[in-house]
């Protein structure tokens, strides 16, 4: 097997930013050379593949290298927006955003007004002057809605959220900020970096019901593994892209939930089975890791290695394959000899 690469070599190449470059729990821009080798070695059926948990869209974006139609899918409004702005086969103009986010770049906090997102996150998540410029932003960005391509919209809005990562006072989630004085940092936008392609198709459902409606050789699957809601961790940049500018509460400024994922709770296991049991494919590739023995117990494993292993052989032939893998770790929890589990089923006929 080849050297494992690692792709956050290069994040940002002519001043944009490619799809792995994002702080994001559970991302497997790291492991997904990995993955794309496993698959190749065990899997001769290659035409169609489905990432139903695409979270960063990492796996998605190095399956278009093996496969002739690719499926990506997550129900959080702000990974749906990077999809279309990374995938959608549609028109859009560089030079007309590259001017948009020059002007963008140019705005001096001292002349903008408060704003929704200023008075709620400002001196928290970010620095009060930059919550400013990121709030006026959006709103600039919905304005100019009509002069733009959908396209062109995702874009900027994706760009937007990629920059304001970089000067977040996080650890590279949004479930708390730190209670300390935060130091201005310059906002710059920069544009992503489109992927030229006609192979993706986007959606936001529910993986259960979505299986439920698709055929592919190969169903990747790389759920929640713990307590920890995404759409709770990802709360802000929900906030941001639907900017329906929610009544907020708690010290985390979070809205009422939405989109609350059942993988996060006591009946993952059954979830789990349910979702394995409707899938139509070839092929089943689970990611999964083994934290069910960490200290803290909001990052337990729902789901053991031995139920998925014990699901799955229902299914068909199971293969499981590992890597030492440090993962992005959010806090302070300790996990000794992490590694990340690959279930390859060749379903019964």
């Amino acid at each position: 097997m080849p050297a494992q690469k690692t792709l956050f070599k290069a994040k940002q190449k002519n001043n944009t930013f490619k799809i792995e470059s994002r702080r994001y729990i559970g991302s497997k821009a790291k492991l997904s050379d990995w993955i794309m080798y496993l698959i190749n070695s065990e899997i001769q059926e290659k035409k169609s593949f489905a990432d139903i948990f695409a979270g960063t869209a990492s796996v998605t974006n190095s399956a278009l290298n093996h496969f002739e139609t690719v499926i990506t899918n997550d129900f959080l409004h702000s990974n749906n927006v990077i999809y279309k702005a990374f995938f959608e086969n549609s028109e859009w103009n560089k030079q007309k955003l590259l001017e948009i986010i020059e002007n963008f770049n140019h705005l001096e906090s001292k002349i903008i007004g408060n704003n929704y997102f200023s008075e709620n996150f400002g001196n928290k998540y970010f620095h009060k002057n930059t919550a400013k410029k990121i709030g006026h932003i959006r709103n600039e960005i919905e304005n100019l809605k009509i002069e733009l391509t959908d396209k062109e919209y995702n874009i900027l809005l994706g760009s937007l959220l990629y920059t304001i990562d970089r000067v977040a006072n996080t650890v590279g989630h949004y479930d708390a900020y730190f209670k300390k004085e935060i130091q201005e940092r310059k906002l710059e936008l920069k544009l992503i970096e489109p992927i030229r392609t006609d192979k993706v198709s986007i959606f936001q459902q529910d993986a259960n019901q979505l299986v439920r409606k698709i055929k592919t050789d190969v169903v990747y699957i790389d759920p929640p593994y713990n307590s920890r809601q995404y759409s709770r961790f990802y709360h802000l940049l929900e906030t941001l892209v639907k900017w329906d500018k929610p009544k907020l509460y708690g010290v985390a400024l979070k809205p009422e939930p939405e989109n609350v994922s059942e993988y996060c709770k006591v009946s993952a296991k059954n979830v789990f089975k349910d979702l394995v049991n409707n899938i139509n494919a070839k092929h089943i590739v689970v990611s999964y890791n083994n934290t069910y023995n960490p200290k803290s117990n909001s990052s337990k494993n729902k789901i053991s290695l031995e139920q998925i292993e014990t699901i799955l052989n229902k299914r068909g032939k199971t293969k499981v394959f590992e890597n030492s893998h440090r993962f992005f770790n959010a806090g302070n929890t300790e996990f000794n000899n992490h590694k990340e589990l690959l279930f390859i089923t060749k379903l019964d006929d």
